[in-house]
């Protein structure tokens, strides 16, 4: 349990550090307990739930965002590295 919580707390301060430079647009008509990505070659913007954080794949994507473009992006927001295909095949798996 006490893994699980901290791959959370990781996930949510990953989060907070790659939202905070970002641009306001990318957070204007964003509901409330979710968040923008950006993903694949074109950066389709997607709204996605908070609760995703909780999701072990969900993290590993975003190890893999900190990994590549680290937490100051030129696209301001949270930037995924994958397709959109594989990031609609695994939000189709989480919801």
């Amino acid at each position: 349990m006490g893994f699980r919580l901290s791959g959370v707390v990781q996930a949510k301060k990953l989060l907070r550090r790659s939202l905070s430079g970002s641009r306001q647009e990318s957070s204007a008509n964003v509901p409330k307990g979710f968040f923008p990505v950006y993903v694949g070659e074109f950066k389709k913007r997607f709204v996605v739930p908070v609760s995703y954080l909780n999701q072990p794949a969900f993290q590993e994507l975003l190890i893999q965002a900190e990994e590549e473009y680290g937490f100051d992006h030129p696209n301001g927001g949270l930037t995924i590295p994958c397709s959109e295909d594989e990031f609609n095949q695994l939000t189709a798996q989480l919801h």
